[in-house]
């Protein structure tokens, strides 16, 4: 036995000329080492070396850290380390030290290698070389540390002792980086666009080692710590590194694997301490616990062929009738499995071709249904993993649904686990406190010129659409975006350079935004909600438009409600309400929106806001749908408004499903519009002339559009290359007989195809030919009106839409 510096005896290491003496032979003793539990343990030598737990510092999750122990300078067999410089020592211990990696792990000194290792509340460390463990002095403060004589760096491993029990684990300050320079430089470039697979926390096999890489971007931080179900929720252990001027931080965490749960623990600029869920986990926890989740996806995708022809004809030109959902009310309880087996089944049979999912995206208050986003790559918790919502999707696509999505890059939460004041700065929200907040909702506003944050907004787009095989993006709130003095009263917002109210840099990044979705995911569709009249919103960006696919059309929602809630007898005073659409139809490409919005908070459910008894309330409804399935633009409608639903939207209890329970419903009241519904999909797909020149002044002509005192339109939607429908709307209780309207010539027979006041639906039966709804022709005379050299006499059933073509 020979002597360590205390005069113990210690046993003694092998003679330093047995060590290895080139860096080939200290990377043969590589081979030596196995993987076990997920970590690199060495095999054993002369000691016997317990296998390894995959958890790091502690015995296991969730019990408390033991006492810490007294200092205790061991015996060792060569000699102490240096103190650690007092400076970099406070820094390293306060968790404000930019690079640990330096101070930490395993660094050539003068006479051989320095070991040194952080690990608070251990008992002891010791060092496992080529299978021989040896004893790290204890420097206190949970610093372990000592100098072995060797050549060169060494593989090795650890053997950390937690009240009398031992776990091994590769050392996390033994790896080099595990991000590249390339992603750094398209990260500090706003150029990444995969950034969800360079940032947040991935499984991976680094260095031949299994673990997680855990990545962040804090550029103001003094230093960022790792902590979670690992190590107690104490991050002292695990200070990461500083990779340049990218402001990205960087750990790899050997054995451990997807399901922990983790958030950051930063230190400010000012020395305050902040612990944040990662801005880019891609799983979290059900609220109210707020920690991300390390995951990892094993969904195998099935729905190739849906993917390959989604894009065979331009979305303005095919057929797009949108169900708007909000998952966790929809069948209250339900999962995204579970969903997966329902929502597909109700959509198809209704003839849906979209559904448009509310914000699937992580929130922790389920009030705001999503538009309270804490969690931009993590689908909400709350329904399952993210796994389970790609099920969902798959469901939907093998059904042949495509998924729309809301997404809400306009404003975030003020939650101080979250994104706001994310490293103890403004980072994500505008420096300038009058542009940092939203005064309607008091939430905080993405600072769109900084590239960073664009960068970090254009990839969560991508994201969903690449990893999710989300159809397309619903973008909301966009008119809050592009105005510099939106809500906002006079000196309460600053002029751009130009002196304009436009918020330039909102709308470069939506111009980014999609201009990167289009190039990247052809088939895929953007959609604006934008209530203004900005110029362009659908206009391609190299034309200098936003660049959107499609955007709701949020004046006719407004002007045709007005409308249809106004007695019959007053309607005729806003006739204009219902033909002003016209005027600007073709200016965008747009979608005709009946969404959660318009039946919440007081407004009423669409059957509600018709006038009159239930049965003239639930025929408004019918005829007020079929007006809108026939006028130029996409449709959308939120749930149960398809069966005159007449309570407003409860995300508390979802839709009134026992309405359609035929004990209640004895007659068709509300299975009756849930009908109409149906067969206004299927007639709708099954005629051209209604979507595929949405976009194209020649695809509308009016026939009657200034009867007034009738309340009645009338006019034809026109195909490419096919048969014209007549859409005819009379908005009066009273049935209008022998009503002559003028046709194109050609067209001798005429047939109805679809009649909102037919019995199926709740309807009184009345046909546009003899009064009997059977759907008999109609035979054009050639007698000339409205401006056509032929005509067909009808009768028109009373609150109701009737669809003929010709023969």
């Amino acid at each position: 036995m020979a002597a360590g510096p205390d005069g113990r005896a210690h046993p003694s290491r092998r003679d330093p000329a047995e060590s290895a003496t080139s860096v080939k032979a200290v990377l043969f003793r590589l081979f030596p080492l196995v993987v076990r539990g997920g970590c690199r343990t060495v095999a054993p030598h002369t000691t016997h070396v317990p296998e390894p737990s995959p958890v790091l510092p502690y015995e296991a999750p969730g019990a408390a850290p033991p006492t810490p122990p007294e200092p205790e300078y061991g015996l060792l067999p060569g000699r102490p380390a240096e103190a650690m410089d007092g400076a970099d020592r406070g820094r390293l211990l306060a968790g404000a030290h930019h690079d640990p990696h330096s101070l930490l792990g395993a660094h050539p000194v003068p006479g051989g290698v320095r070991f040194r290792v952080l690990r608070p509340y251990a008992e002891s460390v010791r060092v496992v070389v080529d299978g021989e463990p040896e004893t790290l002095a204890h420097e206190g403060d949970g610093l372990f540390s000592g100098v072995l004589p060797l050549d060169a760096v060494p593989a090795y491993t650890l053997l950390v002792t937690y009240d009398g029990h031992e776990t091994g684990t590769a050392d996390p300050y033994g790896f080099l980086p595990a991000l590249g320079e390339f992603d750094l430089h398209l990260i500090g470039e706003g150029r990444h666009e995969e950034l969800w697979k360079a940032l947040g926390a991935h499984p991976m096999v680094h260095q031949g080692v299994v673990g997680t890489r855990f990545t962040v971007w804090a550029p103001n931080a003094q230093g960022v710590r790792v902590c979670g179900d690992f190590c107690h929720w104490d991050g002292a252990a695990f200070p990461m590194r500083s990779l340049g001027s990218s402001g990205v931080w960087e750990l790899f965490l050997p054995g451990l694997g997807a399901g922990a749960t983790y958030k950051f623990d930063i230190t400010r600029p000012d020395g305050g301490r902040t612990m944040r869920a990662d801005p880019m986990a891609r799983r979290a926890e059900v609220p109210p616990a707020t920690a991300s989740i390390v995951a990892e996806s094993s969904h195998a995708w099935t729905d190739g062929d849906w993917l390959r022809h989604r894009g065979d004809r331009p979305v303005h030109e095919a057929p797009f009738s949108v169900y708007e959902v909000h998952l966790p009310s929809w069948r209250p309880g339900l999962t995204y499995r579970e969903l997966a087996e329902e929502l597909p089944r109700y959509v198809a049979d209704l003839g849906f071709t979209h559904v448009e999912l509310m914000p699937v995206a992580e929130h922790p208050f389920g009030g705001s249904w999503g538009y309270q986003i804490t969690g931009f790559y993590a689908p909400m918790s709350r329904l399952g993993t993210p796994d389970d919502f790609k099920y969902l999707v798959d469901a939907l696509h093998r059904a042949g649904i495509g998924v729309l999505m809301d997404w809400v890059p306009a404003h975030f939460p003020r939650d101080d686990w979250a994104l706001a004041e994310f490293d103890g700065t403004p980072l994500y929200e505008h420096g300038d406190p009058n542009r940092a907040a939203h005064p309607d909702w008091g939430t905080l506003v993405f600072d769109y010129g900084r590239r960073e944050v664009r960068n970090f907004l254009v990839a969560n787009a991508l994201y969903w659409v690449e990893e999710f095989h989300i159809d397309g993006l619903r973008v909301d709130a966009v008119a809050s975006m592009l105005y510099l003095d939106y809500s906002r009263e006079d000196g309460q917002w600053t002029p751009n350079m130009f002196g304009g109210n436009e918020d330039l840099h909102a709308v470069s990044f939506l111009q980014e935004m999609n201009a990167t979705v289009y190039r990247r995911n052809p088939g895929v569709v953007t959609i604006a909600e934008e209530s203004t009249a900005w110029d362009g919103v659908t206009r391609p960006t190299d034309g200098g438009g936003l660049g959107f696919g499609l955007k709701w059309n949020m004046g006719w929602m407004h002007d045709s409600l007005v409308y249809v809630s106004k007695d019959p007898v007053h309607r005729k005073y806003h006739h204009d309400e219902m033909t002003f659409s016209m005027v600007y139809a073709y200016s965008e490409n747009y979608v005709l929106p009946i969404s959660h919005d318009e039946v919440v908070h007081g407004k009423q459910a669409l059957v509600s806001k018709m006038p009159g008894d239930w049965w003239q309330r639930r025929a408004g409804e019918r005829a007020y749908l079929g007006y809108m399935w026939a006028h130029p633009g996409k449709q959308l409608l939120f749930m149960g408004q398809e069966f005159a639903q007449g309570g407003e939207f409860s995300e508390a209890h979802g839709p009134d499903w026992w309405l359609l329970d035929p004990s209640y419903d004895a007659e068709p009241d509300h299975r009756g519009v849930r009908d109409l519904v149906r067969d206004l999909n299927a007639e709708y797909r099954r005629a051209p002339a209604l979507w595929e020149r949405d976009t194209d002044p020649a695809g509308f002509s009016w026939v009657a559009g200034d009867a007034a005192e009738d309340n009645v339109f009338a006019f034809l939607r026109h195909a490419a290359d096919g048969a014209p429908l007549l859409s005819v709307s009379n908005f009066s209780p009273v049935v209008r007989h022998d009503y002559r309207l003028g046709v194109p010539d050609g067209y001798a027979v005429w047939r109805e195809v679809l009649n909102t006041d037919s019995v199926r639906y709740g309807g009184g039966g009345v046909g546009v030919g003899d009064g009997d709804g059977d759907g008999r022709p109609v035979i054009a005379a050639p007698e000339p009106s409205h401006g056509r050299p032929a005509s067909v006499r009808l009768t028109l059933p009373p609150l109701a839409t009737v669809w003929l073509r010709p023969v």
